[in-house]
């Protein structure tokens, strides 16, 4: 399976058309799916989204919580992660948020190591607690089949009534320096195990005062630069292989308003131009109200990829959103393409950067 995987691999980056589950696919449609994160429901294998990762279709799964066995968790966790990424052409990003704390979905009660948070790494005197944690998490992570650890929160602890980053003591500190340092061991600890880790949310969530889980956050008046300088010295230091992008609105940054997710001047302009970053940028979730109150599904898509976001994540986990099917998103960016509005050019972009970062971590790689 892993020698045909590479076979498959290599001629996708050469040739227009492909044999994959048993169909032929053409090369635009496995393009498109790549960029495709999706979210799943139940605990065991959903058969559309197994359809859909055989046809190509879908690039990573997201899983939360509710994907977690309640008895015999481990085991039956990881057989269904198995089952998922063994019936894939081109290896999935295995996504989950374990930053641990509040956002921790591997929990005690299903057998799973303690985690703490953020906040409590950061305020340790040294680093070998937060060494210990993220050794401890990848370790879990990698033991499973998840590849993709939507971790560290680089957000500073700027506004201490921040009700989504700091009320739930999810940055390290409030002081940009702590916040790179115990970022930065994080991310390494990660990739001892070969996880690949997402710092986020660019450009800075940590002077908001709304959560874009229910609505807009605009930090216009609130953002500070030094809010850049964990992502500026991370990619300095060559440790960021993603980033996500958060859902913040800073006319001061985009005059006309976009969210940083659909902003060309915050992802294009600051963190390809500026910061010179050319690794994956992944959406947060764009089935958030910040997004879907004031976009629609199309408007959304096209002005994320056209704002250079690489993979948009559909997580089906946020209440009162309308569910997205891998079939619906990979038709609208369809049309988008074939109709002109985004260009195959910005799809390749986007393919590049995905399939170099597979590539460097997802397959064996015999340079390495």
């Amino acid at each position: 399976m892993l020698l045909i995987r590479k076979i498959v691999a290599a001629f996708m980056m050469m040739i227009p058309v492909l044999v994959c589950g048993g169909q032929a696919v053409d090369s635009l449609d496995i393009k498109i799916g790549q960029m495709i994160l999706i979210g799943v429901p139940g605990t065991g294998i959903d058969d559309a989204v197994m359809a859909e990762v055989k046809q190509g279709k879908v690039g990573g799964i997201l899983f939360f919580e509710k994907n977690i066995p309640p008895t015999n968790s481990f085991d039956a966790f990881s057989r269904v992660i198995w089952q998922y990424q063994s019936s894939a052409a081109i290896p999935l990003f295995m996504c989950i948020d374990q930053e641990g704390g509040r956002v921790n979905r591997l929990k005690t009660k299903y057998g799973f190591p303690r985690s703490v948070t953020a906040a409590e790494m950061g305020a340790a005197e040294t680093k070998d607690t937060v060494r210990y944690y993220a050794r401890t998490t990848a370790a879990t992570l990698a033991g499973l089949g998840l590849n993709v650890n939507f971790a560290p929160c680089v957000d500073l602890a700027s506004n201490p009534d921040n009700p989504v980053i700091a009320k739930f003591g999810r940055a390290f500190s409030a002081d940009e320096v702590r916040v790179t340092e115990r970022a930065a061991d994080f991310i390494r600890e990660h990739r001892r195990l070969n996880v690949i880790t997402v710092p986020k949310h660019f450009p800075g969530h940590g002077s908001s005062d709304a959560d874009t889980h229910l609505g807009m956050a605009d930090v216009t008046a609130t953002w500070e630069e030094r809010e850049l300088v964990p992502y500026q010295h991370l990619i300095e230091q060559g440790l960021v292989d993603a980033v996500m992008s958060a859902h913040i609105v800073n006319r001061k940054l985009d005059p006309e308003g976009h969210p940083g997710t659909l902003s060309s001047a915050m992802l294009d302009g600051m963190l390809r131009k500026k910061l010179g970053f050319d690794g994956v940028v992944f959406s947060d979730d764009m089935q958030m109200h910040a997004i879907t109150r004031h976009y629609g599904l199309e408007q959304a898509i096209q002005l994320a990829i056209s704002a250079g976001i690489d993979v948009m994540t559909f997580s089906n986990n946020i209440k009162q959103s309308e569910e997205r099917t891998v079939d619906r998103v990979h038709r609208v960016i369809k049309d988008l393409v074939q109709s002109g509005k985004i260009s195959k050019e910005r799809i390749d972009k986007s393919y590049r950067r995905i399939m170099a970062l597979k590539r460097q971590y997802l397959y064996d790689d015999v340079n390495r």
